[in-house]
Order: C-alpha cells, then structure tokens, then sequence
C-alpha cells in the first residue's frame, strides 16, 4: 500500500516540486497539500496522511505550534520537518516538538525521500549537520537538561517505560528513546534507576522494571 502523503508549504513552487517528486514514486501519493500553517490541522483530518511533509516555517507559524495543533486534534500523522535551517535552536525545536525527522530543503531529492520512508519505517531521522551539532552539546549539568527532557526524566522517576512515557506526551516511542538517551549523557548516568534517583526532588527508584 502506497504511503499517504500531505504536504505543507507557504512556497508554492517548493510545494508543486515535492508533490511532483513524490507522485513519481511507486509506493507514495500526495492526498493533500496546504499553503498556510491555519491549514495544516483541516488538511490532516480531512485526508489522514501516514507522513506530513511540513515546512519549519509557514506564514508566521513555525512547525513546533502547527504540531502541538496536530496533536491536541489527536492521532497525529508521523512529520517530516523540512528546513533550510540546521542551527541548533532549529533542531532542539523540533526535537522538542516530537517530530520524527529533520530534512534539509539543501539535500538531494533521493535524500528527501529515503527521509520520508524511513519516517514512516518508524525511525527517528535527523541529518549529518543535526547530528554534529547534538553529539558538540557540552555535557551533563542538569540545568541544561531541555523542558520535553524534564518531563521525560519526570515520567522515568514514576517508573514508566518508553512505551508508556510516549503514550502520556503524545510522542511516537523513537522520539521518546531519543529524548532518553541524550538525558542519560547529560546527567551522567547510565540507566534509569541512576536517573530517577538524581530526578529533582526524588529519591526513590522506579516503580516496576522500566525496561521498555
């Protein structure tokens, strides 16, 4: 079955583009497209796409406010940022906003749709340059630890599992192990009784194994 497909973008030529590329494809099809981030919400629940392709930056409104919509609306499609930015307050935002994948309007075409397959496979994909700039992070002070990764170390103290930590934020369980494992360098520790311990304002270790 072809992978259902929408599209955000307010630059109609970077749509048409896309939407071209993709309708190329044997196992994809575009459902729908919009041109503005007011869109976004009525052209997911009107078409339910597998992948949304959405623009970091839509009229005004960037990807992480279009997706805490989405996911207020519930049952969110998987979402491909697309950017022409890879600084690191691009990244963290969309980290942060639990998008699946980061892609480079810069990259080739056959880049942009390996990234939306392995979207939808269920793997987290960020590019090389995304890469680089979170492994150079500095370290493991725990005032650096970012709001989603506070709430992550929050759920890990009551004893939830990645599974679990994901049901309760909204975020797919890739996202969720991605925000475990930079929180686990940071603090310095290297499992999560080791965090729930150093959580803030808990001593005490999980509830059940935690395993997930």
């Amino acid at each position: 079955m072809a992978i259902r497909i929408g599209l955000a973008d307010d630059h109609a030529i970077v749509l048409e583009g896309l939407r071209a590329l993709i309708d190329g494809e044997a196992d994809m099809t575009v459902v729908g497209a919009a041109t503005d981030g007011d869109a976004v919400a009525a052209l997911v629940r009107q078409t339910t796409p597998d992948v949304l392709v959405l623009d970091y930056e839509m009229g005004g409104r960037r990807a992480p406010e279009v997706i805490a919509a989405l996911r207020q609306q519930g049952h969110p499609p998987r979402i491909l940022i697309l950017t022409a930015y890879h600084d690191g307050e691009t990244i963290r935002s969309a980290l942060e906003s639990g998008a699946e994948g980061l892609a480079l309007k810069t990259a080739s075409p056959q880049q942009t749709l390996a990234a939306i397959r392995q979207v939808m496979a269920g793997q987290l994909v960020f590019p090389q340059a995304a890469r680089r700039w979170l492994d150079a992070r500095p370290g493991t002070r725990g005032d650096e630890v970012t709001a989603r990764e506070r709430e992550v170390w929050g759920l890990i103290a009551e004893g939830l599992t990645n599974v679990q930590i994901a049901e309760r934020l909204a975020l797919s369980e890739n996202t969720v192990k991605f925000h475990v494992q930079h929180l686990f360098q940071k603090l310095g520790v290297k499992n999560r009784t080791e965090a729930a311990l150093r959580h803030a304002g808990s001593g005490r270790v999980p509830r059940g194994p935690a395993t997930g």
